[in-house]
């Protein structure tokens, strides 16, 4: 794992912090000073018992990588600091609340959370507060350093040249693809049916029932419904519009909504906490089951389309356009976004299970049957797919893997004009650095020099 990286994004994965706080150190003195920002003996102890206790590679310079790391990180801040730039506190609010979330969706709930580091969800999150401001500081400082870097054509060729060859990349296979897609309609049976339920728990948790354990029994949203249906602190652009209204009408901790109908399906929500513009809620959700004969009708339409494009009759193209109900994909033609990458190329593993059955075994414009998925909300859909692109696992190449090899290249060329911005910026900041660490083998020499 030795670090050959521009720096480790030392927010000690989200919870990290909470080591110290049950191995305290004995003396926690200033290792290092960058100009106005300092590191202590603690900081690296905790990345590195973190390090270890995920099972990575320990090494004999490791402690001097973490180093290094921090000694970056804190140059990147102090320039920050001294070119005036911010973050806002709604967006180090939001970062806090995802990467919480996250720990907690690891770890399994709040509670657990809270047992295990002794502190309030709350304290945990004013522990972290300020390293998370630093971490999107350091992020917003590189921006800045690298905004204008450019790479060319025959700068990826040459890149590609000097590649080592048993080196390059492997790619497994992958498939471009797009959709039609159709959802069937709800009976009002089925609303009334789930509006019923939810007015029911309504009913329960203003007579004392706990919300949190009625969410983790009923709500429909799996993310939420292990934690008590807790989202965790967001602001009204993260939120359903319709959720974000009923929430932010909630006055006081432990209010309950009444019904509320967003894109998501129907809820009822109770207030945990508003800070500022910053809001923590939780829910329980409920979706109507679609109506079976809408269900079938859906299919039928699906394969008529179907038959008229593999007739000719109609381009898959157009019949996206006329016919189909996904915003996401109607003015793409179709075709969808893999969300791990922002790219349209999927490999097997980033595909959904039903959409994997049905595209393996297309050729190029073959049009599948229609098959039942679920959209980014959850919600019950169907369509037919056609098979765009494809390609088999292969070494990358220049050909097959332009965009591969121009990321690789940029990066690269990234790693350099920062390196060179961190080696002039030591020139003209005052650093000190602890005598024990003046033997490390920094990948910068300017450090130690800086420092003595």
């Amino acid at each position: 794992m030795k670090s050959k990286s521009i720096f480790f994004l030392i927010f000690l994965t989200a919870i990290q912090f909470s080591v110290s706080a049950q191995q305290p150190f004995a003396i926690d003195q200033v290792i290092a000073i960058i100009g106005t920002k300092s590191i202590k003996q603690s900081d690296i102890e905790n990345e590195y018992l973190q390090i270890r206790a995920q099972g990575m590679s320990i090494y004999d310079n490791l402690k001097c990588d973490i180093f290094e790391s921090l000694l970056k990180q804190k140059l990147l801040v102090n320039q920050a600091m001294i070119d005036s730039i911010v973050v806002p506190e709604s967006q180090v609010e939001t970062n806090l609340s995802q990467r919480l979330n996250a720990e907690i969706n690891r770890i399994g709930s709040v509670e657990k959370i809270e047992n295990q580091y002794k502190k309030s969800l709350n304290q945990i999150k004013d522990d972290l507060r300020e390293s998370m401001r630093e971490m999107l500081l350091t992020q917003k400082m590189q921006e800045t350093i690298i905004e204008k870097l450019k790479i060319t054509p025959s700068e990826i060729k040459t890149f590609y040249n000097k590649f080592p060859k048993d080196s390059i990349p492997h790619i497994d296979e992958q498939v471009e693809f797009a959709q039609l897609a159709l959802y069937p309609a709800y009976t009002e049976q089925s609303i009334l049916e789930v509006k019923d339920k939810l007015l029911d728990l309504r009913k329960r948790i203003l007579a004392g029932e706990n919300f949190a354990a009625l969410a983790g029994f009923y709500s429909e949203d799996e993310g939420t419904a292990m934690r008590g249906g807790e989202t965790g602190f967001l602001a009204k652009a993260d939120m359903d519009p319709e959720y974000a209204k009923a929430a932010f009408t909630l006055n006081k901790q432990g209010d309950v909504s009444r019904i509320v109908e967003s894109k998501l399906g129907f809820h009822i929500l109770q207030l945990i906490e508003r800070r500022g513009d910053q809001i923590n809620t939780r829910h329980i959700l409920m979706r109507p089951k679609p109506d079976p004969e809408a269900v079938k009708k859906v299919k039928v339409t699906l394969d008529s389309i179907a038959q008229l494009i593999r007739k000719d009759s109609v381009t898959f193209e157009n019949a996206v356009k006329y016919y189909s109900m996904d915003q996401d994909t109607r003015f793409n033609r179709g075709i969808v976004v893999n969300p791990a990458t922002g790219g349209t190329k999927f490999s097997r593993e980033q595909l959904a299970p039903s959409d994997y059955y049905y595209v393996k075994n297309l050729k190029i414009r073959d049009i599948s049957d229609p098959f039942e998925s679920r959209d980014k909300n959850n919600k019950i859909f169907y369509k037919i797919v056609t098979l765009k692109f494809k390609i088999t696992a292969h070494q990358a190449n220049l050909k097959d893997d332009y965009d591969l090899m121009q990321d690789m290249a940029k990066n690269q060329k990234k790693t350099t004009v920062l390196n060179d911005w961190f080696v002039q910026k030591i020139k003209t900041t005052n650093i000190y650095i602890d005598s024990e660490f003046q033997k490390c083998n920094f990948s910068l020499k300017g450090w130690l020099k800086a420092g003595m």
